[in-house]
Order: structure tokens, then C-alpha cells, then sequence
């Protein structure tokens, strides 16, 4: 009977047993089929989520960037700083607050958005997962997510 317990208990530290392997990994995965269609633009994919958000706002500071993203200060602003110096968006000191820096889209970033057009469609097409379990895959991490940042928020 111990040895039944020593078992299970060892069981519980297998890698195939847990579920933030199993997120690293997909994680992973997704980013690594994304690249092929994010170098022709130029982007690493947190170049390219960055590049997503700053196309349905505009501009944003770099606070609300890194809130969008769930990115800490320490990533982001290597981050912007290399879209910037590829000429897809500017960094200016916010006109309400000069603590703030605001990050906004160039000419030339805006262009690449019609460029980008295509990479959700090729991606769907990599992936080859039914919209129906895509839908219920972004509902449930979502879910996940809000569960988690809950529990933190308690802490």
C-alpha cells in the first residue's frame, strides 16, 4: 500500500502530467508556425501582438501597451524601441503627462497592417483546428486567465 502511495505521489512531478507543460509547449508551437508568416513583414510575434494592438487603438502609452500585451516594462521597451527603429512606430512623451510615453503608429506601420491581412487565415490553415474548437479554446483560456489574475489579485 506505501508503495502504491510513492507511485501516485511521484506521479504527480511527471512532466505528461502537467498542465503548464502542456501550455509552454502549445505556446510554443503556435509561436514557432507563426514565423514563417511573420518574416516576410519583418515581426517576431510579440513584435507582431504589439504591432495588433497599436492597429485597433492608434496609439496607446506604454503602460496600457504592456497591459494589453500582459507584458512587464522590462520586455516592452526593447520591444518598441526595435519597431521604432524599423520605422513602424514612435515613442513621444505624453502631452498630459510627461511621465507617460505614448507609442504610436507610423505611416509605414499602418501600411503593414494590409500586408498583415493574411497571417490569421495562413495560420488557421497551419494550425488545421475546427473554428468551433479554436472558439472554444480562446473561451476557455480566456477563462482561465481571469481565474488566475483573480486568484492573484486575492493574494
Amino acid at each position: 500500500m506505501a508503495k502504491e502511495k510513492q507511485a501516485t505521489s511521484s506521479d504527480v512531478l511527471r512532466l505528461e502530467n502537467q498542465l503548464c507543460f502542456r501550455l509552454y509547449a502549445a505556446s510554443k508551437e503556435v509561436v514557432r508556425r507563426y514565423r514563417p508568416h511573420l518574416e516576410p513583414l519583418g515581426l517576431t510575434y510579440t513584435q507582431y501582438i504589439t504591432m495588433m494592438a497599436l492597429w485597433e487603438e492608434e496609439s496607446l502609452s506604454m503602460k496600457e501597451l504592456g497591459a494589453r500585451l500582459d507584458l512587464e516594462s522590462s520586455t516592452l521597451t526593447p520591444l518598441v524601441k526595435k519597431l521604432e527603429t524599423a520605422g513602424l512606430v514612435t515613442r513621444q512623451r505624453s502631452t498630459e503627462d510627461e511621465r507617460s510615453t505614448v507609442v504610436g503608429l507610423t505611416q509605414a506601420g499602418r501600411d503593414l497592417h494590409d500586408k498583415a491581412l493574411s497571417v490569421p487565415a495562413c495560420m488557421a490553415d497551419d494550425l488545421a483546428i475546427d473554428t468551433s474548437l479554436g472558439l472554444q479554446l480562446i473561451d476557455d483560456l480566456d477563462e482561465l486567465l481571469q481565474q488566475l489574475r483573480t486568484d492573484n489579485q486575492d493574494r
